[in-house]
């Protein structure tokens, strides 16, 4: 398993070593002592899987303490481009945002620690998306900032029109960037 830093602290990709044969493939997706020693020693209390269509757009959300989580987030197939912005006030990149395409391909996997937004563009039809989270869901603790903020410049994909986006009702209201108050 290879886990390497982001330009963003705590950030952190981990591609693990996949073995292929003429029955398919075998990988090791979480091994807490190989991420205790990267620096991931968080407990996961909670595992999430979604199913979307091309153009579905969720987030950008996070929950605020003392619900606040770390996600581990992964593609079993399909596609998605996946997106982390940094909101840790005393933070040196805090507003600055990675982006990463996760896949049932690549296999790689992006760990979001507490103090960061999260949101993911499916890119493919019969995207199944999952993720391992270090808090139970609190709907009190929810915070978001909204997906096309101008400030954060957040490239989506060239590929799609705004037409052809799915996004929730509670997504297209969210506060933009500058007015949102971060908790961390």
């Amino acid at each position: 398993m290879n886990i390497v830093k982001t330009p963003i602290e705590d950030l952190m990709v981990i591609s693990p070593k996949v073995w292929k044969d003429n029955r398919g493939y075998f990988y090791e997706s979480f091994n807490a002592k190989l991420f205790a020693d990267a620096g991931i020693s968080h407990d996961f209390v909670q595992d999430n899987q979604s199913f979307s269509q091309k153009g579905a757009l969720r987030g950008l959300h996070a929950q605020k303490p003392p619900f606040a989580q770390g996600k581990l987030v992964r593609v079993i197939s399909g596609s998605v481009l996946d997106v982390a912005v940094d909101i840790r006030k005393n933070s040196a990149t805090c507003g600055q945002h990675f982006s990463i395409v996760l896949s049932g391909e690549n296999h790689k996997q992006l760990w979001v620690p507490p103090g960061f937004l999260h949101g993911f563009l499916t890119l493919e039809d019969h995207t199944i998306f999952t993720y391992k989270v270090t808090s139970y869901y609190d709907r009190e603790s929810e915070i978001g900032v909204m997906w096309n903020d101008a400030d954060l410049n957040i490239k989506w994909n060239d590929n799609l029109t705004p037409e052809e986006l799915i996004i929730s009702e509670k997504d297209q209201v969210l506060p933009v960037f500058k007015d949102f108050a971060s908790p961390f």
